[in-house]
């Protein structure tokens, strides 16, 4: 087994786990908030956090510091695995990086344009555009890896790509669509603490304190300028210097042990603050209700119409081909499962909309086209396995006896 095998080997291992705590902490939340708990769960993500220093002052509610302190990390994480994977992995060459490319394109597009063709006699709801358009990396990693043994690695890595491009996509539509009331001074903040960074990686910097110190000035002025601070997260990790000396690699060290860090605390954590849909007042007629409704579709319909219709279009054409060992019942199992957005629908979710009545609908909807697509993701995959061991088996006799 190579090392790039048993890296993503350990990767899947860990989303696997990482899935299942992911799903506890949703479900919790549902059941605190639907519950005598619920004024608990409420005064809990009201919780006023104040961190003070001179003149700067950073007050928040615990709400905020979750979704824009711990979600910077997550978004570091990200921004390494990013790097790595366009420096020397998946996405290191066009012939490599072509079909989970335009896959995650088509994966992005038909989604918010589902989304927009629900929503549009409903001007106010129009920025939840982008909740569909993203994909949970842990939580469709995870469920892909439950599945078991049979799915191919090849089709795991299919996933992994596009999710990554699909999360460098919401990063893209984050800076450029949910960033108001800029402060121009803090950004210049921002940005010399990032410049100084980039000094460190040409000067040829391999210990993490100096990138650690400057990353949270970085943060902290990214923050107070009015872009979303988890971009700072993103900003760090691409400065963080990858190629191996002496058979270290910093990068990849970070990135080894952040990443349990992440999936069994960081990530459960924001779902268990984000995730509890209260059903007070609630009739089935709600579902239908455009924003939920357009989110939900757009997840279980146009991610899995766009993922695959871009990639059958992309093979025909002979512009790209499929991963070795993979059929096109796999591939649209895979296209279901990018349609889990959860983790990073939510967060889209939490820039797009301010009112506790927005944010509800939103959890509303993301919770049912992630499930649907879950459901049928699985189902999918499951059958091409089991199709796959019965051709295999049938097949067996035949070559004994020729």
């Amino acid at each position: 087994m190579t090392q790039s095998t048993s890296h993503q080997t350990g990767f899947f291992n860990k989303d696997t786990a990482g899935g299942i705590i992911l799903i506890v902490a949703a479900f919790a939340a549902l059941i605190i908030n639907n519950s005598i708990l619920s004024g608990w769960y409420t005064a809990l993500l009201d919780t006023p956090v104040i961190v003070q220093a001179g003149g700067l002052e950073i007050n928040k509610p615990l709400l905020l510091w979750v979704n824009d302190g711990l979600m910077a990390i997550f978004f570091f994480l990200v921004g390494l695995e990013i790097k790595r994977e366009v420096m020397e992995g998946e996405l290191s060459s066009f012939d490599r990086a072509a079909l989970p490319l335009i896959a995650a394109v088509g994966g992005m597009m038909v989604p918010a344009l589902v989304f927009v063709g629900v929503n549009f006699t409903t001007p106010v709801n129009l920025d939840g555009w982008a909740i569909p358009a993203a994909t949970d990396i842990a939580f469709a990693l995870g469920i892909l890896a439950l599945i078991g043994p049979g799915v191919p690695v090849a089709l795991k890595v299919f996933l992994l790509g596009i999710a990554i491009i699909d999360d460098l996509g919401a990063i893209i539509a984050i800076a450029l669509f949910y960033t108001d009331n800029l402060s121009t001074t803090s950004l210049l903040f921002g940005l010399g603490g990032f410049a100084l960074l980039v000094g460190l990686n040409r000067l040829g910097v391999r210990a993490i304190t100096p990138y650690v110190l400057i990353g949270l000035v970085v943060w902290v002025g990214v923050l107070k300028s009015g872009v979303h601070a988890t971009l700072a997260g993103v900003m760090i990790a691409l400065t963080v210097p990858l190629a191996e000396k002496d058979g270290h690699s910093p990068l990849k060290s970070v990135e080894h042990g952040l990443h349990p860090w992440v999936a069994f605390m960081i990530i459960p954590i924001f779902a268990f603050f984000n995730s509890g849909v209260s059903f007070a007042g609630m009739s089935l007629s709600s579902l239908l209700d455009p924003l939920p409704l357009g989110i939900a579709l757009g997840l279980f319909v146009g991610k899995q119409l766009g993922v695959f219709a871009f990639s059958w279009v992309s093979v025909k054409a002979g512009l790209c081909r499929l991963p070795k060992g993979v059929n096109w019942m796999q591939v649209y199992g895979v296209a279901c499962l990018t349609g889990i957005g959860f983790t990073m629908s939510l967060f889209i979710g939490t820039l797009a909309f301010d009112t506790s009545e927005q944010l509800n609908a939103v959890r509303l909807g993301v919770i049912m086209g992630s499930v649907l697509s879950t459901a049928l993701g699985v189902f999918v995959l499951k059958r091409s396995i089991t199709e796959k061991k019965y051709v295999s088996g049938h097949c067996a006799p035949s070559n004994l006896t020729s």
